[in-house]
């Protein structure tokens, strides 16, 4: 039987190492490539405009792909439930593909969709591509726990060996028996622009970060050729202010599928092939594995990206503090070195690792004691790469509330920028208004006297604030706290994570089991 086939971009915006799209065109003779904005995930209020302007830009470039094969991309507003129940009707379809997703509302989302489309009669497909293993098959092969340490993870993946080999992308001779595209759609199933969800772009700045694949690859390969500096990758050796990124910044490219984790995984291992190279976890491949990591936990512990109800979280007495919160949120906290990364991250959608490690720890437990949770969702609005799992996941070790628990090793706001750039010149790029300041001020500007602020024409507590906190106090303080915290917590979750190796998972439904099998098939 020849199909009538949607598949359904989501994540995955790419034609590489795309299994489902592949499974698609088995016996196709019509294929729909449909993306459909789904309100839930776009709303402005949860993605903010650098990261749907990213998300365009893939989406445009998809559909530039696919025109290359007599095909295009179709994009649709509204939830899927609604819309693809509609869409299985009006086009006749008999298939349906996607690619797997592990988040919890995709995961009951595709429930949904998969039910409807078997009530019609459709057959359903997915795949897994987004990660470099079956995350299931993980907690599975750890008793059906995730595992807490990182260790732990790598164990588990070794005996189950190295990652699939990505898969080539469709070609025209793969696409020779599906009918091609009919232009009288192009009006109704365009991509939108900016200006046509609604949002002002009259202060956006440059696009540092195109998205698309074509970018995706192109990063890559540049990286790819630097064999050295490839092999030589220390994660914690880089530094979170530099002028210009010192990392890869591949992790949006990856957020949105515009790159393959295993393409990424088996392109660093033809590099390393023969030389003499860095291990995980500082590692490239390390990195790819502490994405791994968190992607695990995520599915197996319950109420992941929350503190109340997640049983790995310590429970902590976090203050409720607007104002501080629109501080830090704000760049609006006196600490230079903050108030920079903040402000790169509103401008630019990006930050260094560690630069995230630093204002994580400074909302948190550092100074300002205020909820990850709060963090969580200004990053997921602001960072292009404001991956569900990755950020939720990272919000609860750098707050020391799960995977981490040296909470007495506190970022300082001043002296951990210096060691990377003693003249403050990050400061000076993101914080214009401090250009002036001498080094040895930069950092702490409250600290000039008032003849070196009038110097460089910038009075502290008039054209940039007075820091909120005294951080040598407070953080004694917040140390104290967090001793508290754990002191409370039951004597069943008072185990370091070395020795705890999972939450137990609930048991499957039936519909979790049928899923399974499709996947597996």
């Amino acid at each position: 039987m020849a199909h009538v086939c949607i598949h359904w971009f989501r994540k995955g915006l790419r034609l590489h190492d795309n299994p489902a799209l592949m499974a698609a065109l088995r016996d196709c003779k019509e294929l729909y490539p449909l993306f459909i904005l789904d309100p839930y995930l776009y709303d402005q209020n949860r993605a903010g405009i650098n990261r749907l302007r990213f998300l365009i830009s893939s989406l445009q470039d998809l559909d530039c792909s696919l025109r290359k094969l007599n095909s295009r991309l179709f994009v649709v507003r509204g939830k899927p439930e609604e819309v693809l129940p509609k869409l299985f009707t009006k086009w006749n379809v008999t298939k349906l593909t996607y690619e797997y997703d592990t988040e919890p509302y995709s995961r009951s989302r595709d429930k949904n969709v998969t039910m409807l489309a078997e009530e019609q009669r459709i057959q359903v497909s997915y795949k897994i591509s987004h990660t470099l293993y079956d995350i299931d098959r993980i907690i599975e092969e750890n008793n059906g726990k995730p595992p807490l340490t990182y260790n732990r993870l790598r164990d588990i993946v070794k005996a189950l060996g190295s990652p699939k080999k990505p898969i080539p992308a469709p070609t025209v001779e793969d696409m020779k028996n599906i009918a091609p595209f009919s232009e009288k759609h192009k009006p109704e199933y365009g991509i939108p622009s900016l200006e046509e969800l609604g949002l002002d772009t009259s202060s956006l700045a440059e696009e540092i970060f195109p998205g698309g694949e074509q970018e995706a690859l192109r990063r890559l390969d540049a990286y790819m050729q630097r064999t050295g500096w490839v092999c030589s990758f220390e994660k914690p050796n880089t530094s979170p202010n530099s002028l210009s990124p010192s990392t890869t910044v591949l992790s949006p490219y990856m957020t949105f599928g515009c790159l393959s984790a295993r393409t990424f995984w088996w392109r660093l291992a033809e590099v390393y092939q023969g030389r003499k190279h860095s291990d995980p976890p500082v590692s490239l491949h390390g990195q790819l594995l502490w994405r791994e990591f968190f992607y695990t936990a995520s599915v197996g512990i319950p109420n992941f990206n929350k503190m109340t109800g997640n049983p790995a979280c310590t429970q902590v007495d976090w203050d409720e503090n607007q104002e501080y919160l629109a501080a830090w949120r704000e760049a609006r906290t006196g600490f230079p070195f903050i108030d920079a990364i903040m402000t790169q991250l509103r401008q630019e959608g990006w930050i260094h690792h560690l630069a995230r490690h630093a204002v994580a720890c400074f909302l948190t437990r550092g100074d300002l004691w205020i909820s990850w949770e709060e963090g969580q969702k200004v990053f997921e609005k602001l960072l292009l790469d404001g991956d569900w799992a990755l950020n939720a996941g990272n919000w609860q070790w750098l707050s020391a509330s799960t995977f981490f628990h040296q909470f007495f090793r506190v970022y300082s706001p001043v002296a951990f920028g210096k060691k990377t750039d003693k003249n403050g010149d990050y400061i000076k790029k993101y914080l214009p208004i401090l250009k002036k300041f001498p080094p040895q001020y930069i950092y702490e500007p409250w600290k000039a006297p008032r003849s070196v602020q009038q110097a460089a024409g910038c009075i502290v507590g008039k054209d940039y604030p007075k820091s909120i906190i005294e951080h040598e106090v407070i953080s004694k303080k917040n140390i104290q706290r967090m001793k508290q915290a754990y002191a409370r917590r039951p004597s069943g979750s008072t185990e370091s994570p070395t020795k705890k190796q999972g939450v137990k998972r609930k048991a499957p439904t039936v519909v979790d089991l049928i899923q399974k099998k499709q996947k597996r098939s």
